[in-house]
């Protein structure tokens, strides 16, 4: 009775017991990452059975001990099968795809700076964070960190600039503040590339 009032509190709990030799961090993390994949899954495909959602994911025994062997074996092992490695896979943009367009939006508007340009780098900005935060390749941490760097920080520096200096966008202080964006964008792409999840 109790398994079918709430199937994935049932399957969560199953993977915490399965994989309570997991530090405790390491095991919260998993659990969250499987549970966002379900919901990710239920908003993608809501007439899914989440009896169905749930077998995708595989069993919770097999998920706790590849998370275990993982933990184990660090980065030195064979690229296995983890919790983890399971809603990365299921992700239908690769990772790079919000980090160049968050990375590439201050050029597009800097190399085109009159009307198309600027329209489509904040398209691609607001695109590619909204990519970044619907991706399973980050935990929310990282999603939160990697919008406000790469879209909240650039957009509210040139907004500031282009209301505070009147001045063509061309001039030496603009250029100076437009390369310390890009070495932001650059940064945190690169930050967000190396801590993704493969």
């Amino acid at each position: 009775m109790k398994t079918s009032a709430d199937p994935v509190r049932d399957y969560l709990s199953a993977v915490e017991r399965e994989a309570s030799a997991l530090p405790a961090d390491r095991r919260q993390e998993l659990l969250a990452d499987l549970a966002e994949h379900i919901e990710v899954t239920r908003a993608e495909r809501p007439d899914a059975a989440i009896g169905e959602v749930l077998a995708e994911l595989g069993d919770p025994r097999t998920i706790a001990a590849t998370a275990l062997a993982e933990a184990g074996n660090g980065a030195a092992g064979a690229p296995a099968r983890s919790g983890v490695g399971i809603p990365a896979r299921r992700g239908k943009v690769h990772p790079l795809v919000p980090l160049l367009m968050l990375t590439l939006s201050l050029p597009f508007m800097m190399v085109f700076p009159d009307l198309p340009g600027p329209l489509f780098g904040v398209l691609l900005r607001v695109t590619g964070a909204v990519l970044l935060c619907t991706s399973v390749h980050w935990v929310a941490v990282q999603k939160t960190t990697g919008v406000l760097l790469a879209a909240v920080l650039p957009s509210a520096v040139i907004a500031t600039w282009n209301l505070s200096s009147g001045g063509p966008a061309g001039d030496t202080p603009a250029l100076v503040a437009n390369l310390a964006m890009l070495a932001v964008l650059a940064g945190t792409a690169t930050w967000l590339w190396r801590v993704r999840r493969a």
